[in-house]
């Protein structure tokens, strides 16, 4: 079975912790004990990220704006930090929002690049800001744009798997570019924006998301909340109902709606503190503002009109400064004084921050250092040795490929140290290329912040240091260390026969925990025997509690039906109790196949798929009932088949009762008559066995014939990797895919 994992908590003035049990036990409930409230007024701060989109460093009255309007934002700049040296992690928004996340830079990071056809999408492995608050009791939101794959309300990249409880909004990164959609989601369910229905503009999407916003404040202000609030302006296309105050200027249509996008940001953000104030939580609340990458130039929008990146050159896609410096604001009334800092703060700082601001541990492997002190007036901040970016762009805007000298498309990476900035390029698309062939540039930010000066020939030195760097920053597969909990079914999930269900609780922080529990819960009926300790004291910094359970569902448990399982960890931290929770969902599986069939023909026991549905043919011997068409490779036509798209794996239940599997599997005519570059890995497990491995599948060469002994194999699973890091024509088809039995 697929597993994923997730972290969510009860409240941290409410998490009972109880006493370390020395012999192993379990136990089954009906369902997982509700989040409680916390206590009001404790020294718990809520914490409020507010990201921009595409919003340049020089767009705001706070950063040198003259032609916008930002009062509201501008007021807090007064009041609270302003940074002058903050940066995104990327110069797009997707590898920069996923770095914002997860604190990992775009050399580590599960997402390194904007989607090309299939969206990127956070890795079992990864941990978000709301993963680490939620396990100390926070109630956690992301409202706006996601941007992370696939479109779907249950998959693991999914924000509700993601460590937020609730999420309104776009999840898919194209979706998000639509002003007025068809729909939006409501955690898991896509809800139709009747007003726009045929394409009417009777909903305007950033104030939907505004009023969410407002009311999630509203109903979570007696206990600590995280709300991660990401409005799509000023995104292109330039679409607003109303151009306000710039109606009057004899700028473009287009820059006119830009204009009031931005100053319309800059009410929401006002609207958020005023709701803070009314409260009485503003006090109580750290807010931070900033944006992804830098400005734009889509959709006939002029950056230049604006002098949107300030001082700084280049825009939205270059790794010059101008693309990647953003504006960071952080306010909080009684709590940061007013004041500029110019240390270099990369937003892999967010997920550290706020841990530490929130009294909870984090990851011990990321990229990110604590601004905490910094935002308290401490000079002792820990400052980065150096910042790392990397880009793989596909996307081309005039500008910013003027800027960077007609090369935009080819790989880029850049360097900050102290205030050294190299950025080089490489002049075909492949990253292992020797240094000596790429096109490197060096800057004196402190002489030369619009770097107008390229100063590589007269500094070899230090031009070979921050390449090394570069290369040392770059892992092409960046293993995580575990953190938090994780859980594992090994099944099938038969009534009336026990499987095993594995969890491990792991201390990814720097500090030891103390009483680590683990605990399974499922559904009434079922029973849970623990098969080995459930209890650690202490849990070292570095280590984990695992536990195993043998579960048995009642021999009168419907079968392929889906049923809960919940493992909760629980420990106590130096920061304070902590809960971290896998919820997991089995299923009975379906009866086994009692003759000769194809697989399109039977249930699944589960099935996943990187983009889309798994299409399933059923035109043969039947009337056309599936969702599929019939495959096809190289003009010879099967129908019946599975079509994927990488990754996915497809679960069934052979019960022992199969003798053989026979299949062709290979990149068929549909991915192949759209592009050449198609390339994936084909895999058959039988019971977590590996039966068959396809190598290298292209559209040029073909399918590859399987025929499998799956004699005594219980769960049979059809696996379809991506083999050379781009999903974007990665349809894979299982034709003719198909058991027999003894």
């Amino acid at each position: 079975m697929p597993t994923r994992r997730h972290f969510l908590a009860g409240s941290a003035a409410t998490i009972g912790l109880a006493p370390l049990s020395a012999a192993p036990e379990a136990r089954a409930t009906t369902a997982v004990p509700a989040p409680a409230p916390a206590t009001a007024g404790t020294a718990t701060p809520n914490l409020v990220v507010i990201l921009a989109d595409d919003l340049g460093y020089g767009d705001l009255g706070a950063y040198g704006q003259q032609l916008i309007t930002t009062p509201r934002i501008d007021r807090l700049a007064a009041e609270g930090l302003r940074f002058t040296d903050a940066y995104s992690t990327a110069a797009v928004c997707a590898p920069s929002r996923c770095s914002l996340l997860t604190g990992l830079h775009t050399g580590h990071s599960a997402v390194r690049a904007n989607p090309n056809g299939v969206a990127g999408a956070l890795k079992a492995g990864d941990t978000t800001f709301a993963e680490v608050l939620r396990a100390r009791g926070y109630r956690t939101a992301v409202i706006g744009k996601w941007g992370f794959g696939p479109e779907d309300g249950d998959q693991p990249s999914h924000p509700n798997s993601r460590g937020f409880e609730e999420f309104y909004g776009y999840i898919d990164h194209g979706h998000a570019h639509e002003y007025y959609p068809q729909y939006l989601w409501r955690n898991g369910t896509k809800e139709t924006v009747a007003a726009n229905a045929n394409g009417a503009k009777g909903a305007y999407a950033p104030q939907l998301i505004e009023q969410r916003a407002l009311d999630f404040i509203g109903e979570h202000a007696a206990e600590p909340f995280l709300l991660f609030l990401t409005p799509t302006v000023p995104h292109a296309p330039s679409d607003i109902p109303d151009v306000g105050a710039y109606a009057s200027r004899t700028w473009s249509q287009q820059n006119k709606g830009h204009a009031a996008q931005i100053t319309s940001f800059d009410t929401l953000v006002g609207k958020v503190t005023d709701r803070l104030r009314a409260l009485g939580i503003a006090e109580d609340t750290f807010v931070l503002i900033t944006s992804d990458n830098g400005p734009h130039e889509e959709g006939g929008v002029n950056p230049d009109l604006f002098n949107a990146g300030g001082p700084l050159r280049g825009y939205k896609r270059n790794l010059y400064e101008g693309g990647v410096r953003v504006p960071l604001i952080a306010w909080s009334p009684g709590r940061i004084g007013a004041g500029t800092s110019d240390r270099p703060t990369p937003l892999t700082d967010v997920l550290p921050t706020l841990a530490e601001l929130g009294g909870a541990p984090a990851p011990t492997d990321i990229d990110g250092l604590s601004a905490a002190p910094l935002l308290a007036g401490s000079p002792d901040t820990a400052r980065h040795n150096h910042l790392y970016w990397f880009r793989d762009e596909r996307g081309v805007t005039s500008r910013a490929n003027t800027e960077d000298g007609g090369r935009a498309t080819w790989l880029a990476e850049a360097v900050r140290k102290d205030e050294w900035k190299a950025v080089r390029f490489a002049p075909v698309r492949d990253r292992a290329l020797p240094d000596a062939q790429w096109q490197v540039e060096l800057y004196d930010l402190a002489s030369d912040l619009g770097e107008q000066r390229d100063v590589a020939a007269a500094n070899p030195s230090v031009v070979a240091g921050l390449v090394a760097l570069m290369r040392s920053s770059w892992a092409d597969t960046y293993a995580r260390r575990p953190f938090g909990v994780r859980a594992q079914v090994q099944g099938p999930v038969v009534p009336g026969q026990a499987f095993t269900v594995t969890a491990t609780l792991a201390n990814g922080s720097a500090k030891p925990w103390t009483r680590a529990l683990l605990a399974l819960s499922a559904p009434a009926g079922w029973q849970v025997q623990a098969a080995t300790a459930t209890g650690r004291d202490p849990l070292p910094a570095g280590a984990a509690l695992t536990t195993t359970w043998r579960v048995t569902p009642p021999a009168t448990a419907a079968a392929g039906t889906q049923w809960p399982l919940t493992v909760d960890g629980t420990a106590q931290t130096p920061t304070g109790p902590v809960r971290y929770s896998a919820p997991e969902r089995v299923s009975t599986v379906p009866p086994a196949p009692a003759s000769d069939a194809y697989l399109s023909d039977l249930d699944w026991v589960s099935a996943t798929n990187g983009w889309g549905p798994v299409e399933r043919d059923r035109s043969n011997g039947r009337k056309p009932a599936g969702d599929g068409t019939p495959i096809s490779f190289g003009g010879v036509t099967y129908g019946k088949g599975l079509g994927v798209h990488a990754p996915s794996e497809v679960v069934y239940h052979l019960g022992g009762a199969a003798d053989r599997f026979t299949a062709l599997v290979g990149i068929d005519d549909f991915s192949t008559n759209q592009g050449a570059t198609g390339a994936t890995k084909a895999s058959v497990r039988g019971d977590g066995k590996v039966l068959f491995t396809s190598g290298r599948l292209t559209g040029a060469g073909g399918p590859v014939r399987v025929d499998l002994d799956v004699r005594g194999v219980k769960l049979l699973h059809l696996v379809v990797e991506d083999a050379n890091a781009n999903t974007a024509l990665d349809h894979t088809s299982w034709a003719l895919a198909r058991v027999t039995v003894r």
